[in-house]
């Protein structure tokens, strides 16, 4: 027989949680709860029916929904048939969800029942799709006029055949980010990055401030279709930690769900925070939160936020990531020289950007490519290393060179580096806005802008706020006379039409004469954020 070549695949991290964890449980909001066994029964059941169906590998599988049991299967079980896991994002316009799903060359699909309307609405584009599987939370029957599939019944009909065989340097996962840009940009996964991204996810998150264990009880507050949920699906299968999908975000849930589920780790981007720590019911909870771990990322931690959160006795650390890195780089535990300090001194460094996660290479280098000093002042952009990182942009050799110059990733990230090694980001070196950890693309917001008549010149930026990070704010060189409200009755209609979401319309309008320019006659955003 000879020697085995063992292939880190996502199957091994099912098979692992299920074996030494198996009383462990997966909890749906109030509705359905599993083992680690069963649930790993179950996705095995709804894998080989996906082969039966017709799925074969290298499909594209597209899912669309909030965090709920069926999403948490798909995780699972389409990569290790060989498919490929396209997680959308259900928080873009309807316009650029198809847009996405037809960039990756979706055949199939798995959707929840009130996310259906949009598949008829786009259907004359939606030729290539083999077949949809549907799913009610009450498991009644859905109708579409594409080939259906039962969620349900293809879960409980599936064989129990014997695992196949498949590739660590296989796809796994493709989804989209805006980025910087109108044009969504596809990033994709191998099992191979995954489960190394998982490992060192839970090494990490595993060491102090954060110090999680299979005593902890997780509900990750990332949206599933958000960078892997921050790889916390494939996590606690390696930690064996009870697992609690909210569903659709609501924090009287969310706090519900705390108490009945005695949930001791979270991570989630600071506007999550904020809502729940604002919300009514947490007044009344209070003891609630005390020891509560929490992970924060996908935006910078207010300040003020941080120490409500301590007084309040929440543990947090900050990490960072974007959708090109799998996503987590980097995470404010402590490493040696940080471990010897007060708690005070601690605590400012655990709520930095942090410090590089195992098996990360992370620089903050100048324009010439050097590493800046660690004098906290000097500024440079971070780069990055590691195993996981996304090869390339889907479908774009223009961007993926520009991304990998250098053979370093570029994160676009402008930050600076503290005398032990702590890295802080202090700007973006982006136009995107990222509110409630969800970016605004300017550049789809400036063109629909623009189409209106009495728009001369268009710019959006961002500004701080205070509950959602960042808000939009649009500038225009109007032609003409025009109101603020008019513009804003011209985005609702663009809303009705599927073009935006109703949260990326600015907060404000502010008409100017003229744009200030840069040297090369760009409109000075850097200027503009100084005026609001």
């Amino acid at each position: 027989m000879g020697f085995y070549n063992y292939n880190l695949t996502i199957d091994k991290l099912l098979d692992y949680g299920a074996s030494v964890y198996p009383d462990r449980e997966i909890v749906y909001r109030d509705r359905r709860r599993y083992s680690f066994s069963l649930f790993s029964e179950n996705v095995k059941s709804f894998a080989q029916s996906l082969i039966k169906i017709g799925v074969k590998p290298g499909d594209k599988v597209a899912v669309v929904d909030w965090d709920t049991d069926v999403y948490m299967t798909a995780y699972y079980s389409v990569p290790m048939i060989g498919a490929v896991l396209h997680t959308v994002n259900v928080r873009y316009p309807p316009e650029l969800i198809l847009k996405t799903v037809l960039h990756a060359e979706d055949s199939w699909v798995i959707i929840r029942d009130e996310f259906v309307p949009l598949l008829e609405k786009g259907k004359n584009l939606l030729s290539r799709f083999k077949g949809v599987i549907t799913y009610n939370d009450d498991k009644e029957k859905i109708k579409t006029s594409f080939p259906t599939y039962d969620f349900w019944e293809l879960q409980e009909s599936g064989e129990r055949l014997s695992q196949q065989e498949i590739k660590e340097d296989m796809q796994a996962t493709v989804f989209y980010t805006s980025g910087t840009t109108g044009d969504p940009k596809g990033v994709w996964f191998t099992h191979r990055d995954l489960v190394l991204h998982s490992m060192s996810v839970a090494l990490t998150t595993s060491k102090p401030p954060l110090r999680s264990s299979q005593e902890d009880n997780f509900m990750i507050l990332v949206p599933m279709f958000h960078v892997h949920q921050w790889g916390f699906p494939y996590v606690t299968m390696l930690v064996g930690s009870n697992y609690v999908l909210p569903g659709r975000y609501d924090p009287a849930m969310e706090i519900e769900l705390m108490k009945r589920e005695h949930v001791t780790f979270s991570a989630m981007v600071p506007t999550i925070l904020y809502m729940i720590l604002s919300h009514p019911n947490a007044q009344k909870n209070q003891d609630l939160f005390k020891g509560w771990k929490v992970m924060i990322g996908g935006a910078a931690l207010p300040s003020g936020l941080a120490h409500l959160a301590r007084k309040m006795g929440i543990n947090i650390a900050v990490g960072y990531g974007m959708s090109e890195t799998a996503p987590v780089l980097t995470v404010g535990y402590y490493n040696s020289l940080v471990e010897r300090l007060n708690e005070e001194e601690r605590f400012l460094e655990q709520i930095k950007t942090g410090v590089p996660i195992p098996l990360a290479q992370i620089r903050v280098v100048d324009e010439r490519g050097q590493d800046v000093p660690r004098d906290e002042k000097t500024v440079g952009e971070i780069v990055a290393r590691a195993p996981w990182l996304t090869r390339s942009y889907y479908k774009d050799e223009e961007r993926t060179n520009k991304l990998w110059k250098d053979s370093w990733l570029h994160t676009g990230d402008l930050a600076v580096v503290d005398k032990y090694g702590y890295i802080r980001i202090v700007d973006r070196d982006k136009d995107a806005i990222k509110s409630g950890g969800e970016f605004i693309p300017s550049l789809i917001l400036e063109d629909i802008i623009s189409t209106h008549p009495k728009v001369g010149e268009v710019a959006i930026v961002g500004v701080k706020d205070e509950k959602w990070g960042e808000r939009p704010v649009a500038f225009i060189v109007p032609k003409g006379e025009v109101k603020e409200e008019e513009i804003v009755e011209f985005l609702m209609e663009k809303v009705e039409e599927g073009k935006l979401q109703k949260w990326w319309i600015p907060d404000k309008v502010v008409f100017l004469k003229e744009f200030p320019k840069t040297s090369t006659n760009k409109i000075d955003k850097k200027t503009l954020r100084t005026q609001v």
